[in-house]
């Protein structure tokens, strides 16, 4: 049964709740589907499922875009009622038809909600026992295939445009009908164009496949007819003594001769600075001084200007001969009078076109296809206003939607949590994950040297014990920086070296602690448990994932996983996630700029920092106009 009807505005006032139900709901499920799938632009997927401390609900909602109105049904998850979806389209056309804006209270909808109810159930009963009556119907004919089928025994015949699949035994599949309705031990292939016989009328079976090799060897020698004609071939022990006999013959290569007087002189190929027994470098240049404002506290000037309706409309050249059939007045009355609701036939065209900018744009296809959803769902039924065009609202709608996704739901003031983190007398520890080669180590330098820039004591924790080199790459950063390291070498447990940083950094008065780790795939489960452990174990204020701007598809799966890897081999009950995205190498891709997106709607959460460039001032924020002016370019 329902646990709970609910019909409230897109403003969030509740304008009606069943009262005949009147079941208390565990945990706050309509909470969470607002945060998590209304807003975020999810309202184009089928049900949402919750779960709660003893409970398991799913929710169904729908919408009239007209009027601004959510209905939402909750039910717990393991009864799979089939009557709610038929139950919200009714309530929906009743309570549309007495709603006023005006009107707060809708009392008189209970007597008209139970009647709808009681039809609903009904109509979900009648369907179900005209399943029940039907399927024995079905079985008794799958039942007189599997006797048809038997009675051939191991003989098939396949149809050449049919599908071929192998059973256990290593037969085809029957797909075309007895000629003569009774099996004759024969293996025919019919097609439309031609027949042809097998040499014996016989198919060899999974216990006779096995080849005559002797056989096999005076065909060769006889030779095999193709379509050129007779190929004669040498036998298989003619063949392989020629090979055998052919590979003593190889010459070898003459080497170039070297003259003793015009011997070159050997270059210098190492131009690493020399080191004393420490591992002190005293010729490593200090450019903390000289390289100026960094790009994260510069005001990034965009112009709002958008480009001619024309250009940026989608779906602006889809189906001319269509448009033309329709008449010229009609198009002109149409645009001056409005349309009077929309449908998804009207929309159709224009999200496909949008869909498919996105794309190019390396959005990935799944992210791409939720949002075209979700709009879908959020203008399906709206009025459209008059002197518009379906194109020009549906790419307002999206461009809403952009916005809504990328524009930050919670603070990112990392400067103002460092203070606080101070006043408590404790560092701000941050955490630096993702796969290999995205540049981890580089972006920690940079955002070490614009907390630097602010006058905040940073230190940095060479917690990437696994790969060659990855220490003496942050210690040179840190001598360039001036800035101290806490560093154990390799082969340490990655969340021990963190833990004694942490402990060394609340001792020496360091106001952040950047904590470097190794970079590691998405289903490296060791690396991943490692990573688990390091989180759980420091409890970071901040877990940055330095994810590429150029991969496309790929973003969805390491971001998913990622959280998906965190979550399970947490040992707490409140495991932590990924906090915040730092997307680099933003200054080689040009106008595709998906990846931003696909990792923000997959994750939720916001990107942070944006490196383009490859000085330390080369760190920004990440304009979320400039973003969404680009993907609808």
């Amino acid at each position: 049964m329902l646990e709970q009807l609910l019909i409230f505005t897109r403003g969030g006032l509740i304008l009606w709740t069943c009262k005949e139900i009147g079941n208390a709901l565990k945990g706050s499920p309509i909470d969470t589907l607002i945060r998590s799938c209304l807003l975020e632009e999810r309202s184009g997927a089928v049900s949402f499922n919750y779960d709660a401390p003893g409970a398991a609900y799913t929710l169904k909602w729908t919408f009239h875009n007209d009027l601004g109105l959510v209905f939402v049904a909750v039910y717990q998850r393991i009864l799979h009622l089939l009557y709610v979806d038929d139950l919200l389209s009714m309530v929906k056309q009743s309570f549309s038809e007495i709603y006023d804006p005006k009107r707060m209270s809708y009392d008189d909808f209970d007597e008209t909600f139970r009647q709808l109810r009681i039809e609903a159930e009904a109509r979900a009963e009648e369907l179900r026992k005209t399943k029940q009556v039907g399927k024995p119907v079905s079985s008794v004919k799958k039942q007189g295939q599997v006797s048809k089928a038997g009675l051939e025994g191991g003989n098939k015949r396949v149809s050449e445009g049919g599908s071929k699949k192998d059973d256990g035994d290593g037969n085809k599949a029957k797909v075309s009908t007895l000629t003569n309705g009774h099996s004759n031990g024969n293996h025919q292939m019919e097609d439309d164009s031609q027949e042809t016989d097998l040499a014996n009328g016989k198919e060899n079976t999974s216990c006779n496949v096995a080849v005559d090799l002797s056989k096999l060897q005076k065909l060769r020698s006889k030779g095999v007819r193709g379509r050129g004609g007779v190929r004669k071939t040498d036998s298989i022990g003619n063949k392989s003594s020629k090979v055998a006999a052919a590979e003593p013959a190889k010459k070898a290569t003459k080497k170039n001769r070297v003259w003793d007087d015009a011997a070159p002189k050997q270059s210098k190929l190492d131009f690493t600075d020399s080191v004393d027994d420490n591992g002190n470098n005293d010729h490593v240049d200090i450019v903390a001084a000289d390289q100026g404002e960094s790009m994260m506290d510069k005001e990034e000037v965009f112009s709002s200007d958008s480009e001619s309706e024309d250009d940026d409309e989608p779906g602006s050249d889809e189906k001319p001969a269509e448009a033309k059939k329709k008449g010229w007045f009609s198009s002109v009355f149409q645009s001056i009078t409005g349309k009077a609701n929309l449908e998804k036939t009207d929309l159709g065209p224009a999200l496909k076109a949008l869909k498919e900018r996105l794309m190019t744009k390396n959005v990935a296809e799944e992210i791409a296809e939720k949002l075209c959803e979700s709009v879908e769902a959020s203008l399906e039924g709206k009025k459209l206003s008059s002197f518009t065009r379906i194109s020009s609202t549906v790419q307002a709608a999206m461009e809403d939607a952009l916005v809504r996704i990328l524009t930050p739901r919670r603070s990112i003031d990392i400067l103002r949590d460092v203070h606080a983190a101070k006043e408590q007398r404790k560092p701000y520890v941050v955490v630096f994950v993702g796969v290999n080669g995205v540049g981890k180590s580089t972006n920690l330098a940079k955002v070490a040297y614009w907390l630097q820039q602010h006058k905040v004591s940073v230190m940095m924790a060479a917690c990437d014990t696994f790969r060659s080199g990855a220490v003496e790459q942050l210690r040179t950063h840190a001598r360039r920086l001036q800035i101290p390291i806490f560093e154990k070498g390799y082969e340490k447990d990655p969340a021990v070296v963190a833990k004694e940083a942490i402990q060394e950094a609340t001792r020496n008065g360091s106001d952040v602690v950047l904590v470097d780790t190794a970079g590691r795939m998405q289903d490296n489960e060791p690396l991943m448990r490692a990573l688990s452990k390091l989180i759980n174990l420091n409890q970071p204020d901040l877990v940055l994932f330095v994810g590429e701007a150029l991969v496309g598809n790929d973003a969805v799966d390491q971001l998913s996983k990622f959280n998906q890897k965190l979550s399970d081999l947490s040992t707490s009950g409140n495991p932590r996630l990924i906090d915040g995205i730092l997307l680099t190498k933003f200054d080689t891709i040009d106008d595709k700029v998906g990846a931003a997106l696909s990792m923000v709607y997959i994750s939720g959460s916001p990107v942070m920092f944006v490196g383009c460039g490859q000085s330390y001032t080369d760190l920004k924020k990440l304009n979320v106009k400039a973003i969404v002016k680009t993907l609808l370019k």
